[in-house]
């Protein structure tokens, strides 16, 4: 006992003894600055120091945008730019697959095939349809209202409503003698109209083009998307006056006559009417006399 007491007196003396840290200067060794120190206080404020040092960085780390520059370490900011990213990704394949589905459509329209000569007249969003047996349909109160409602509103009104009803007549693209009918039966989706080569060509209706190239078959070709799900479809120009992306309006010049492409026999529009993804007679809406 009297040794450990001993020897804890030493390491005491040690710890308390006093050292004194004294700066000169190197060439008059005159005394600048002196310090008392002890290897206790030496070691207290070592360790508050390096406390302190440890205490900073965390803060600087965590509240300032360092934090981005450590290896590892991830923030909200890049987090939420790549939850935006991941949704904007999952967007851009939805409508790349719509946009492959429309593509397919129009390919089917340049080409002429119909699966098993039946008129496919599904639409793109087909998926979505809603099965009508379902659904109940029974009208409700305020449903029953509406409809006495509009009812009295059209039995008084001077215009016409719906013009779904109409007719639809569209401008002729052409003016000719017609060599070859609507056939389905023999896959010709379309009328041919003999025309003198360089004759105008005209749009049959308001619409966008959505497509203005050059294909081997059936040589120029220009095709036009109306409203309400109808495409006209122009084969065998001489030329093009219109390219993808354009609006134009009903009897607006888009091409012209002419016979290019290898399916052709002499000088002729070869005119396709498309509703809906099916072919329809353009005979049954336009007279190109």
């Amino acid at each position: 006992m009297a040794k450990k007491g001993k020897k804890r007196k030493e390491i005491k003396k040690k710890l308390l003894h006093k050292y004194r840290l004294v700066i000169l200067n190197e060439n008059t060794f005159e005394e600048k600055i002196s310090f008392k120190l002890s290897r206790l206080n030496v070691f207290v404020t070592g360790s508050l120091l390096i406390f302190a040092l440890i205490a900073f960085t965390t803060v600087l780390i965590a509240f300032t945008p360092l934090r981005e520059y450590i290896p590892g370490y991830s923030s909200t900011k890049l987090k939420r730019q790549a939850t935006e990213l991941t949704y904007k990704t999952d967007s851009l394949v939805t409508v790349l697959n719509y946009t492959n589905k429309y593509l397919d459509n129009i390919r089917m329209v340049l080409n002429g095939d119909i699966a098993n000569n039946q008129v496919n007249r599904d639409s793109l969003f087909e998926q979505f349809k809603l099965d009508p047996s379902s659904i109940d349909l029974t009208p409700i109160r305020e449903d029953s209202l509406l409809r006495e409602q509009v009812a009295m509103e059209d039995k008084y009104s001077l215009f016409e409503r719906d013009i779904k009803d109409v007719n639809l007549v569209l401008f002729p693209p052409v003016g000719g003698t017609i060599t070859q009918e609507y056939n389905p039966q023999k896959k010709h989706y379309a009328v041919d109209v003999v025309a003198v080569t360089n004759t105008p060509v005209k749009a049959v209706a308001d619409g966008m083009v959505i497509f203005s190239e050059w294909t081997a078959d059936t040589g120029y070709v220009i095709i036009l998307e109306h409203k309400d799900g109808l495409l006209s479809v122009y084969k065998h120009n001489g030329s093009l006056n219109k390219h993808q992306g354009e609006m134009v309006r009903a009897g607006e010049v888009i091409a012209s006559v002419g016979n290019t492409g290898e399916l052709t026999t002499g000088p002729h529009l070869h005119f396709e009417l498309w509703n809906n993804g099916g072919p329809v007679n353009p005979l049954d809406f336009i007279d190109f006399k």
